[in-house]
């Protein structure tokens, strides 16, 4: 038989027994031990291959833009060693390379191994039966048939099918996510289809033991385990390519055989029409080559992801991957677990009824010391030193309201001290405490189930007197019960009575019965009080929010419509509510058509997630899925970006996420996403700014070329994109978000760095730089300029303004990238102190050339007169006044619109 192919909990346990050859009173032989642990192997999960260091560095440079930027070293240094100049642009562009290889496996190398996580989850020890006896052994040498003990505070350390239970509560929420702990019962027998939340025979492995005991036979260990079943998919989920890696790559590709065409052309139209030498034009042809390539753009995305990394920090988003931090920004759906995310992850007492009437937990609780003890006395909560309470979710929550209303438990205890007791059982669903009082005599406190409670009483407390319980009380209650029951609370029902003497035999028939009903308790774990603004300013912003949830559909029905995730004025809610079972019906292709109609999932396993994720990313949607249980990991590795919880995520979950919330808060993904969309934003301003600058150098020289012009020198064009290209793109990156940076559609996956506006903008923009560019080399050349020099030194004056005109247009022009289509002056434009000192640097170091001696004789550069450099310094601001002009002219008729959506 194979341990993977034993569905354990459709079958009795007799059937068990008989299947896996096993014994319940004496257990495993070791000697059948050592068979079936030749048979099914250690109970230990596959470790995922690790690539080397090597392997991870040597992986940084497949990327096509890095490609490119390696053959651009190749010809700078070419043309270096053909002028005479040296390697230097060559050096520095392989400085940006390994930078950006450095910072890749710097990234890699923190990142956790998920893998590794989950094995770190298992439980060292097991309480196993062998030749019988009960024995402590490593879990790692549990075998398929073992029968383990299970009590609580215990990790199950292999997946059991519980054959006794005694009160068993298991807490599966990093499973399952489900909020609560499962009552678990051994007698029960599941059908097949039932999700992994709803097998109440089993225990899984990893999971917690946190109220009773129990007796359970191992089915599956190692990999054939639910977790294993999750670690196997997170080992075969391949990570998708960000939007700005798939990005880069377009843009790399279609500039370099832009590049390469232009560079042939103007070779071509060089030697053959206007009769350069070959080897001048080759030159020319490689120094346009290389004056085309932003070979900044890498490294500049990679500090101002960085610099977004540090915002985020800042923020409660700490990033592990790069690329996740512009990702965000493109989000279209963000797949949300519900615990611990969008709620509390914390039972909260809101609504009681007592008296008669239906109060919220908050109102004064006057007058009602029975009402309260209910709930208070029948419970195993503790309140530890510091005034925490520790226990039961449930039961925490009661003791919580009972302290919030001034109830000193502590004393209360010491005066009514607990003599008996009936523990709670799942069959009667009831919990009963026996208290000495002063005179003698004893309270007897009840909680548990509303049903079973008011069958047993038959009296109620009103404003503190005591009647006969009526058929229309028994109505009301029941008609409040379900009330509270369609808002999702979880609602139990308090009573007592006072009795003379302790029963011989205290059991349910001789103690539960003729109680006096007190009231009732509707609890829930709350939502967030931010994440409702969260998620409507994610509205607001595009982006579809959608929760995904272990939990009962009728619990996450009702906070999906306190979140706003469904309209809470729609009657008709639940079909946009799907379960796990309602998904295992429908195929791949039916929920890749249907998933736009769904908000909710509930009752959903891991392979549900990955499934819901991938059907919108069917329809070419970015999806943030967030998570914190080991059962997330799949789907946060197969979103576009994974969210993982800091607090009380799994170390599985952080692995497999690209990003953590050092808080667990919803509102923290739509701070980030609104940092992401700056981050890009940023980006594109300096894509915009260096395509525009390379283009207006493109088209100068290529123009020159047609007109038999040799405008710029092969080392003026390295040192302008030296000088002027990196540092006021680096600054751009660290502008301020525009103000209506959250009122924008996301980007679909369409849309790119050229997109919104900016095409349209490099264009008219490079073509202006090159229109100023060669009119001051015409104009100081051939023009009407008045200069007493002729010949080779008028030509070398004119190459210095084209030189230093190009420089300042693009340190200009920085300014005018600041915004597609507002105005420079919509906004004060020297709020960027670092786009301020990136131009009085480069502006300084672009200058300094012509005005030190000694340096102006290596680029061959001629001194200015100061009417000369008025001309330039007037041409070069030009570009700013222009751009306006466009601006103005775009927005007043409608263009900047069609883009600004």
């Amino acid at each position: 038989m194979s341990s993977k192919d034993f569905v354990a909990y459709t079958k009795s346990n007799q059937e068990i027994i008989s299947e896996l050859d096993t014994d319940i009173k004496s257990g495993l032989s070791q000697t059948e031990v050592k068979k079936r642990l030749e048979q099914y192997g250690e109970n230990t999960l596959k470790e995922e291959e690790t690539r080397s260091l090597l392997q991870k560095f040597v992986d940084q440079f497949k990327d096509f833009m890095i490609i490119v930027l390696l053959v651009a070293s190749v010809i700078s240094a070419f043309v270096g060693y053909m002028e005479g100049e040296g390697p230097t642009d060559s050096i520095i562009i392989l400085i940006v390379v390994l930078l950006n290889a450095v910072l890749g496996v710097f990234q890699e190398a923190k990142a956790e191994d998920a893998i590794n996580a989950l094995r770190d989850m298992s439980s060292p020890e097991a309480n196993v039966l062998r030749d019988g006896e009960y024995m402590k052994i490593k879990s790692t040498e549990l075998v398929p048939g073992d029968v383990v003990s299970l009590e609580a505070g215990d990790i199950v350390p292999a997946d059991i099918r519980l054959v006794e239970t005694n009160s068993l509560k298991v807490e599966e929420a990093a499973l399952t996510g489900e909020s609560v702990p499962v009552e678990k019962h051994a007698e029960a027998v599941i059908e097949k289809e039932a999700g992994i939340g709803d097998r109440s025979n089993m225990a899984f492995s990893s999971t917690n033991i946190t109220y009773g005991r129990a007796l359970g036979i191992v089915t599956h260990t190692g990999m054939d385990t639910e977790v294993g079943h999750i670690a196997a998919m997170l080992s075969s989920t391949e990570k998708q390519l960000t939007p700005l890696q798939k990005d880069q790559e377009k843009l790399g590709k279609t500039l370099t055989y832009l590049i390469i065409a232009i560079a042939i052309i103007t070779f071509i139209v060089g030697v053959f029409l206007k009769g350069f030498s070959p080897i001048q034009m080759l030159l020319v042809s490689i120094s346009l080559a290389v004056a085309a390539i932003p070979e900044g753009l890498p490294a500049i995305s990679t500090i101002i992801l960085s610099l977004g990394t540090r915002t985020m920090a800042a923020r409660n988003a700490l990033v592990r991957t790069l690329p996740a931090v512009e990702t965000l920004g493109s989000t279209m759906v963000i797949c949300s677990d519900k615990t611990g995310t969008l709620t509390l992850n914390q039972m909260t007492v809101e609504k009681v009824y007592y008296d008669g009437k239906l109060h919220y937990a908050q109102d004064p609780l006057d007058n009602n010391g029975k009402f309260i003890c209910s709930f208070a006395f029948p419970n195993d909560s503790k309140v530890d030193a510091q005034g925490n309470v520790n226990g039961d979710p449930t039961e925490t929550a009661l003791i919580q309201y009972a302290l919030d209303h001034g109830m000193d438990l502590k004393g209360q205890l010491r005066q009514f001290p607990r003599v008996e007791e009936i523990p709670f059982d799942s069959g009667r669903k009831l919990m009963s405490t026996i208290h000495e009082t002063d005179d003698g005599r004893y309270l007897v406190f009840v909680k548990g189930a509303p049903d079973q409670l008011i069958k047993r009483s038959s009296s109620i407390q009103k404003a503190q007197e005591v009647t006969a319980m009526t058929a229309a009380d028994r109505e009301e209650i029941i008609e409040v019960n379900a009330k509270l029951g369609r808002q999702a609370l979880r609602v139990l029902a308090g009573a007592y009575k006072i009795i003379d003497e302790i029963p011989a035999e205290v059991t349910t028939e001789t103690l539960e019965k003729d109680l006096v009903f007190t009231g009732l308790v509707g609890m829930i774990d709350p939502e967030r009080t931010e994440a409702k603004a969260s998620i409507e300013k994610a509205r607001m912003a595009g982006i579809r929010t959608v929760m995904i949830t272990g939990d009962h559909a009728m619990t996450a029905q009702a906070i999906a419509e306190r979140l706003t995730i469904l309209d809470p004025n729609d009657s008709e809610n639940e079909r946009h509510v799907m379960t796990g079972a309602q998904l295992d019906e429908i195929t791949d292709d039916q929920l890749a058509k249907e998933v736009g109609n769904y908000s909710v999932y509930a009752r959903v396993s891991p392979e549900h997630k990955v499934r819901i994720i991938r059907a919108w990313q069917a329809n070419d949607a970015v999806v943030s899925m967030t998570g914190d249980g080991v059962n997330d990991a799949p789907s946060l590795k197969q979103a576009d970006i994974g969210v993982g919880m800091g607090i009380t995520g799994t170390e599985v979950s952080k692995g497999a996420s690209d990003m953590v919330l050092a808080d667990d808060n919803f509102q923290t993904i739509v701070v980030a996403v609104e940092e992401g969309r700056k981050v890009f934003a940023n980006i594109q301003k300096a894509v915009q700014f260096l395509l525009s600058a390379n283009l207006g150098e493109v088209i100068t020289l290529f123009t020159a070329t047609l007109f038999g012009w040799v405008i710029l020198e092969p080392i003026h064009i390295l040192w302008i994109n030296l000088v002027t290209d990196v540092f006021p793109a680096i600054a751009l990156g660290m502008e301020k978000a525009e103000s209506d940076v959250m009122s924008h559609r996301p980007r679909t996956k369409k849309d790119s760095f050229l997109s919104f506006g900016v095409a349209p903008s490099i264009l008219y923009q490079g073509i202006l730089e090159a229109l100023i560019t060669l009119f001051v080399y015409w104009y100081a050349a051939e023009g009407p300029m008045q200069t007493s020099l002729i010949g080779e030194e008028r030509h070398v004056l004119a190459e210095t303004m084209a030189f230093i005109t190009l420089g300042l247009i693009q340190l200009f022009h920085s300014y005018n990238v600041k915004s597609v289509f507002a105005s420079l002056f919509s906004r004060n434009p020297f709020d960027n102190k670092w786009l301020n000192l990136a131009f009085l640097v480069s502006g300084a170091m672009l200058l300094g050339v012509v005005l030190i001696p000694g340096i102006s004789q290596f680029f061959d550069v001629h001194a200015l007169t100061a009417g000369q450099w008025g001309i330039v310094v007037a041409a070069a601001l030009s570009i700013v006044v222009v751009v306006e002009i466009v601006k103005f002219i775009m927005r007043l008729s409608g263009f900047a619109d069609k883009y600004n959506q």
